[in-house]
């Protein structure tokens, strides 16, 4: 399996994803149509150069959570987890802007076994998201059932 299975992860081991996305308009624009989202400082330019502190529209705060999540996948999870149990704490401190390029690292907070299933435990990840500049555009706490590895 790519992802890490329980035993794998440690506290404070930090993963360096190696997969960096720049965001497009389009990125923006399609997930804020595709989610229902018609707020202006995501789909309207001249709304945004005249009545927001940006001067040009941000991108959707969602998607930016969904790929600083979604590029940590490959390194962590994929494979080796039953699923999210949730997200504790989201914070956006940045905005993030078309063009703008983010990289992506995960650090492993905390893990104990689980006490309804003998195969697995959970684990806190701390998603972090930086722009091209290395300004901190995103952080996410999110918890996983991750699987055990298997016994032979």
């Amino acid at each position: 399996m790519p992802g890490q299975y329980y035993e794998q992860l440690e506290v404070g081991q930090i993963f360096q994803h190696a997969i960096r996305r720049t965001v497009t308009e389009m990125d923006n624009v399609l997930f804020s149509a595709l989610t229902h989202n018609p707020a202006a400082l995501h789909i309207d330019e001249e709304y945004c150069r005249k009545n927001t502190e940006f001067g040009k529209r941000i991108v959707n705060s969602a998607f930016t959570l969904g790929l600083v999540v979604g590029v940590s996948v490959g390194d962590t999870t994929l494979g080796t987890t039953v699923g999210n149990l949730g997200f504790e704490e989201v914070r956006f401190p940045s905005p993030l802007f078309h063009g703008d390029t983010v990289r992506t690292e995960t650090e492993v907070i905390s893990r104990r076994e689980s006490a309804s299933r003998p195969n697995a435990g959970i684990v806190v990840f701390e998603h972090r998201g930086y722009n091209q500049s290395d300004i901190l555009v995103a952080r996410i706490r999110r918890t996983a059932l991750m699987l055990k590895q298997p016994t032979a």
